[in-house]
């Protein structure tokens, strides 16, 4: 898409009337606060918004200023982000706001090359923040704004090849309304979010239509080209609820099925992943890690769970017993009371399991 001077000052002043007419009236753009603007860019993340909204409110309330996520325990901050998903965002928010708080006197840096040392800080995130808080003429580039580009360039094939990207970038660069940078970028993400969407955009209430080649094209169904994704992989894992007389159970942090995006490192069952016979292979699993030999492991109702490209069948098993042991790794506590700890959606579905069953 090439526009002359005039064309790209009335490009520009049409996206930015439109989005300050038609703006979600959402919680992070009610203050420009480096440290809130920086959270929900970091909750937002392959998340949706409405997902986003409580956790957000929530996490603020215990952790205000980035000085009190920078002294909090990891545990606490997991526990606050439990059921969001990608717990990496948790624990790379919290060492970054130590790094803030060491090296940057617990202010989000202004100059994007330090801000991108911070774990967890890429491009997007650091291009976000800064011209969002602090008004630094950075373009960001997502997967909303990418779309809305290619469609007014009408650039076919995968936005996501370097070369293409590349392109993309350069273009979101040129347009970049260097006098309001953080509402330029907001407006281009709300637009792909509301008006440009994946499916079935709404053109006819798009502000910037005119400029747009692919619906001049009749091409808009077709950008962005439809990314090729990984065949789905069927996966079962297995996991044993000990539930002693006190109706307490027993949670691990070594629980067997290593799956950092399933469990995400996290408090969880004694688990492994199925081969061939769910109950046998759990039962040798506990008696081998934890010394325990139940009697019976009774079959309770089984639950999906999906992690990008994977389809994953939890089958939970009843077992109880006279004591639990005691090991190094290992955490006894009620069966409903696994809230107090940081747990993962899928150890959440396979206690939901036990519950409903008790």
């Amino acid at each position: 898409m090439h526009l002359n001077a005039g064309e790209r000052r009335t490009f520009r002043a049409r996206l930015l009337e439109w989005f300050r007419a038609h703006k979600r009236d959402l919680p992070w753009r009610r203050s420009r606060d480096p440290y809130r603007v920086w959270v929900a860019e970091v909750m937002l993340q392959q998340t949706r918004i409405a997902a986003v909204v409580p956790y957000y409110h929530r996490f603020l309330r215990r952790f205000p200023t980035v000085k009190s996520l920078a002294r909090s325990k990891e545990r606490e901050v997991l526990k606050l982000w439990s059921g969001l998903g990608y717990y990496s965002r948790a624990r790379n928010l919290r060492w970054a706001a130590t790094e803030i708080v060491k090296g940057h006197g617990g202010k989000f840096p202004r100059e994007l090359e330090a801000a991108l040392q911070l774990p967890g800080v890429g491009d997007y995130t650091g291009a976000a923040v800064l011209s969002i808080a602090y008004d630094v003429p950075l373009a960001v580039l997502d997967g909303n704004v990418a779309r809305v580009l290619a469609r007014f360039g009408a650039m076919r094939g995968d936005l996501r090849a370097p070369r293409r990207w590349r392109a993309l970038g350069k273009q979101a660069r040129e347009l970049l309304a260097a006098d309001a940078p953080g509402d330029w970028n907001q407006a281009l993400m709300e637009l792909g979010e509301m008006i440009c969407t994946p499916q079935s955009p709404r053109c006819e209430e798009c502000p910037l239509a005119r400029w747009c080649r692919a619906r001049a094209l009749d091409l808009v169904e077709e950008i962005p080209a439809r990314r090729r994704k990984p065949a789905t992989v069927h996966v079962k894992i297995a996991a044993a609820i000990l539930r002693d007389s006190r109706g307490r159970t027993l949670l691990a942090s070594d629980p067997g099925a290593h799956d950092g995006v399933l469990f995400s490192r996290m408090w969880q069952f004694p688990a492994v992943e199925v081969k061939r016979d769910a109950e046998a292979e759990i039962r040798e699993h506990i008696g081998t890690s934890l010394r325990i030999t139940p009697v019976s492991l009774e079959t309770l109702p089984s639950a999906r769970h999906g992690v990008t490209f994977r389809n994953i069948t939890l089958l939970p098993f009843l077992a109880r017993v006279a004591r639990l042991p005691k090991r190094e790794g290992t955490l006894v506590l009620p069966l409903g009371r696994l809230e107090q700890v940081p747990i993962s959606s899928a150890t959440r579905k396979i206690a939901a399991a036990a519950l409903s069953r008790l």
